[in-house]
């Protein structure tokens, strides 16, 4: 008997639910042709929703998306909703409640795909950064007081534990192991950890000496390098080929796998994974609900798609994931550019060439 795999749907805001139909056929497709299947459960939340009902999410729909094998996310994120309210109400608290402790982001630069940076190719531009995804600032720790007053004050805390911090190291150094195994050219670059211990002194220290400790005791054969958060911006774009596996905190590995999306041609390839290793994980396009795309059927689902293909991975669907990556990059050869609305095809139209190619 044929496999089944339960997945919970978000199509989510704006051009969400276009991208998410495209990964949806493609997903379709390369189980038909490896010989598996979805049983897909669709969820309503996202900005409608709440303006609807003033609900993000509830706690009887998070113990529901406990019960699936993964989750498909299109995009969070309303014009009419003021910033933060989705954002929080819905993906951090499925991130902490789901305890999602590791961001997963490739940073991968595809034939065909341009990139800002001079002189650079896909050769050049092919590593992954993991994000620490549960704690750091924001977890939420401080406040405000006087709050609108001249002598306000605010404070919003970087707070780590040593079991946060191993287990994502864990899981960063497995990947490096991983990686080495599968190709030479992973095992003569280092896994790099990503901080900034010459001014964060506290949680700077706790992730370099946990670093260090793990590196030397449990992965003695694994090259181990350090990166200052600033310098490590630099050098993603002077001399992305340095890099394999990047592991970092929560809000640095936010604000650098955004650069790491435009080396790599843009949000519209841009995918990104929410993993429990030991429970269900999240996959979604990097590029935000984009509402002034919607409905004009030319924003690009390639990241989308590509957050399939990650998925399939997960799941350990590893020849069916390395099938949809191949159709991927084959149609984007194929198209204009990356770009919404130069693509040269519309929306529906790429997800068709890629499940098409399947």
């Amino acid at each position: 008997m044929s496999k089944t795999y339960n997945i919970a749907v978000i199509p989510g805001d704006g051009t969400g639910p276009e991208v998410v139909a495209e990964g949806l056929k493609v997903l379709n497709a390369v189980a038909a042709r490896e010989g598996f299947k979805f049983d897909l459960t669709h969820f309503d939340f996202g900005g409608e929703r709440y303006l609807k009902t003033g609900e993000t999410i509830t706690d009887s729909a998070i113990e529901d998306l406990r019960k699936f094998d993964s989750i498909f996310l299109g995009a969070i994120g309303h014009p009419d909703v003021k910033p933060g309210i989705l954002e929080t109400g819905i993906l951090l608290k499925i991130r902490f409640s789901l305890d999602q402790y590791i961001n997963l982001r490739p940073v991968k630069l595809y034939p065909n795909v341009e990139t800002p940076l001079k002189d650079k190719g896909p050769e050049h531009i092919d590593f992954v950064v993991i994000r620490e995804n549960t704690g750091g600032i924001y977890t939420g720790h401080g406040g405000a007081t006087r709050t609108g007053t001249p002598d306000e004050i605010a404070t919003q805390l970087m707070v780590y534990d040593r079991r946060t911090v191993d287990r994502c190291l864990k899981y960063a150094f497995g990947l490096k192991k991983k990686r080495n195994a599968v190709n030479k050219k992973y095992a003569e670059k280092p896994i790099t950890l990503i901080h900034k211990r010459n001014v964060l002194t506290h949680c700077g220290d706790l992730w370099y000496r946990a670093f260090e400790e793990m590196g030397a005791k449990e992965f003695p054969e694994l090259k181990r390098d350090y990166n200052h958060v600033d310098a490590a911006n630099m050098w993603f774009v002077k001399n992305p080929e340095w890099f394999d596996v990047a592991v970092t905190e929560n809000l640095f590995g936010d604000i650098i796998t955004d650069l790491g999306a435009m080396i790599q041609g843009g949000l519209g390839v841009a995918s990104g994974g929410n993993i429990n290793p030991e429970g269900v994980s999240m996959f979604e396009p990097m590029g935000g609900s984009a509402p002034k795309y919607a409905g004009r059927k030319v924003i690009n689902p390639m990241a989308a798609i590509g957050a399939a293909m990650m998925m399939l991975d997960t799941l350990g669907e590893v020849k069916a994931s390395q099938a949809v990556e191949t159709a991927m990059t084959s149609t984007m050869q194929k198209m204009k550019s990356q770009t919404a609305g130069q693509m040269g095809m519309s929306t529906s139209e790429v997800g068709d060439m890629v499940a098409g190619l399947l």
